[in-house]
């Protein structure tokens, strides 16, 4: 996206993985905004690929294989998302890592990848506040931005955070 400043409609998007892979997506979380306003919120479980769980993966967002084991794969959990953020750009709070995951995910199931156009509050934090707040976690830029992250890495919550981040520091 050339230009972020009066980003007003997007989709706000974040993964988390189950192992070093980052085709390894075991949750998505996803709010669409539409005109400034949230106007769907999207969740889901997915059973990762490969299926195996690291160690350091579960102490981040407490997720099992338990917890997937019945969950749907990423092609068919993509299958309700893909209409909801068509013609949005997304954003997330370190896109590279996000956009990694999408784009391996995508590989892994053979799906053609639509260059889905992406914008990161990571980046746009760190101009923004620059060196005024303590990090550019999301935790960090979230407080910074008034919202208040009480369950950081649930992947719903983060993309809740991440819009709120956009919407704050994308309007001037």
């Amino acid at each position: 996206m050339k230009a972020e400043a009066g980003l007003r409609s997007f989709a706000a998007i974040d993964f988390e993985t189950a192992n070093e892979c980052p085709s390894s997506v075991c949750s998505v979380g996803v709010v669409i905004v539409r005109d400034g306003e949230v106007v769907d919120e999207y969740y889901s479980l997915i059973n990762p690929e490969p299926c195996y769980y690291q160690w350091f993966c579960c102490r981040v967002h407490g997720l099992t294989e338990e917890d997937t084991a019945t969950a749907p794969v990423f092609s068919e959990v993509w299958k309700t998302i893909a209409p909801k953020i068509e013609g949005l750009p997304l954003v997330a709070h370190n896109a590279r890592f996000d956009e990694g995951c999408l784009k391996a995910a995508f590989s892994v199931y053979q799906m053609d990848y639509p260059d889905y156009t992406f914008f990161d509050t990571l980046r746009a934090s760190r101009r923004h506040f620059g060196k005024t707040i303590p990090s550019h976690r999301l935790d960090d830029v979230a407080m910074a931005c008034g919202f208040d992250l009480k369950q950081h890495h649930n992947a719903l919550a983060d993309a809740k955070a991440c819009a709120a981040i956009a919407l704050s520091i994308c309007q001037d």
